[in-house]
């Protein structure tokens, strides 16, 4: 038996690390406390178990997969989404256990990617990281398949926002933070790695390509033409970055937490020190989204309930906001899913439909590399990427 999965193995969740997830649920304690027992009996003699107890826990998966798209995600109890990981790990302890053929690892990345997207995987980083490790470890093919962007030059433009120099803290809190005051914040992420490193698009290949991610397919996720798939990073890349485009639909991995899924990468990037700056006490958690895709891409003029603090690590991204005071005359959505939404196009302006949009005073200015925007909660903004780019967002209350 492969030397590397016997040390795996030996991360796998143990009984008294999920006694209390399982304490409510019959079926998933039985089944579990079965595996787990299999587990620690694997360098014994032979096991008669195994395949009853591989049965159980892929019926276990389908179960919480189940339960978890029943109704809407956000309504599902946790304790669902830790057993559907805790689950999943299993399934890919027991498929490795009949075969590491490459084809077999690339089922089991699927899963794994499956309990990231879908699980509660929050407590189990360091089994994620030597699984990721160990699936991948065969490499994605020859480097050197994808473009290594040029940097771009900054180039000076108007901006209708103060502007201020990497300030401090305290200056931050006063002009910034306390006044509500959208700010565009220059060469303030120079020292992140991931400004040099993720211009070439092989590292990131590299790093994060087995990966499965939800992509928006359209530049504007509020058309009738928009959708979304699950797909692999790497043939992301391949479609958006290399090759002929021209005939190719515009995808976007948009408001993704990326950096939890794939711990190598936040490596490269930190977070910001003005996301401690806070009103409740002590404060909350910092949200990492992710944003990348070619140029083109398009977030329709929309609003967040959090402070955010949109970081520009590669390409440009020219931006219109506008404040919360003027959100009557925005056109939002009438529905739910939208409401935080407007219904115009805030780069092409349609008076003749939108007559309201005469009074809404409109902010412009240009995102680039090492620059951060400082957006106040509930601030409308349009944003247009006009070059690849890639995107960081911290929203915290």
């Amino acid at each position: 038996m492969d030397p590397q999965f016997l040390e795996l193995t030996k991360l796998l969740p143990r009984w008294v690390d999920i006694e209390r997830v399982v304490q409510n649920e019959i079926e998933a304690r039985y089944i579990l406390k079965k595996a787990i027992d299999f587990t620690e009996k694997l360098n014994s003699s032979g096991d008669s178990q195994e395949e009853e107890t591989r049965y159980l826990i892929d019926a276990l998966v389908d179960r919480n997969w189940e339960r978890i798209h029943t109704g809407h995600f956000s309504k599902v109890p946790l304790s669902t989404r830790k057993i559907y990981a805790i689950g999943c790990y299993f399934k890919i302890f027991f498929l490795l256990l009949e075969s590491t053929s490459p084809a077999q690892k690339e089922l089991c990345s699927g899963i794994l990617d499956e309990a990231q997207l879908l699980g509660c995987t929050e407590d189990w980083s360091v089994l994620k990281a030597a699984l990721m490790d160990y699936l991948d470890k065969e490499g994605l093919g020859s480097s050197g398949t994808l473009p290594i962007l040029e940097p771009l030059k900054r180039i000076s433009c108007t901006c209708d926002i103060p502007q201020l120099e990497a300030p401090s803290l305290k200056e931050f809190q006063a002009k910034c933070f306390q006044k509500g005051q959208p700010t565009l914040l220059l060469n303030t992420i120079k020292h992140w790695p991931a400004l040099t490193k993720w211009l070439d698009l092989n590292y990131l290949l590299q790093v994060a390509g087995n990966r499965t991610v939800p992509i928006e397919i359209g530049s504007n996720y509020a058309s009738e033409e928009w959708s979304q798939q699950l797909v692999k990073i790497r043939d992301f890349l391949s479609r958006q970055f290399a090759g002929d485009k021209s005939n190719q639909e515009i995808e976007y991995l948009a408001q993704h937490e990326l950096f939890s899924q794939i711990p190598a990468l936040k490596k490269d990037i930190s977070i910001p020190d003005y996301c401690s700056i806070s009103n409740e006490e002590p404060p909350g958690t910092v949200d990492i989204k992710a944003w990348l895709g070619p140029a083109g891409t398009i977030s329709p003029m929309h609003y967040d309930p959090k402070h955010n603090l949109l970081c520009q690590v590669f390409g440009c991204k020219r931006i219109i906001l506008a404040a919360p005071s003027d959100t009557d005359n925005l056109y939002p959505h009438e529905s739910e899913f939208l409401s935080n939404t407007s219904r115009i196009d805030a780069a092409h302006l349609d008076l003749d439909t939108y007559p309201l949009l005469e009074k809404v005073k409109f902010y412009e200015l240009l995102l680039q590399p090492g620059d951060c925007l400082y957006m106040p909660p509930k601030w409308w903004h349009y944003v247009r990427s006009e070059a690849p780019s890639f995107s960081i967002s911290f929203w915290w209350e």
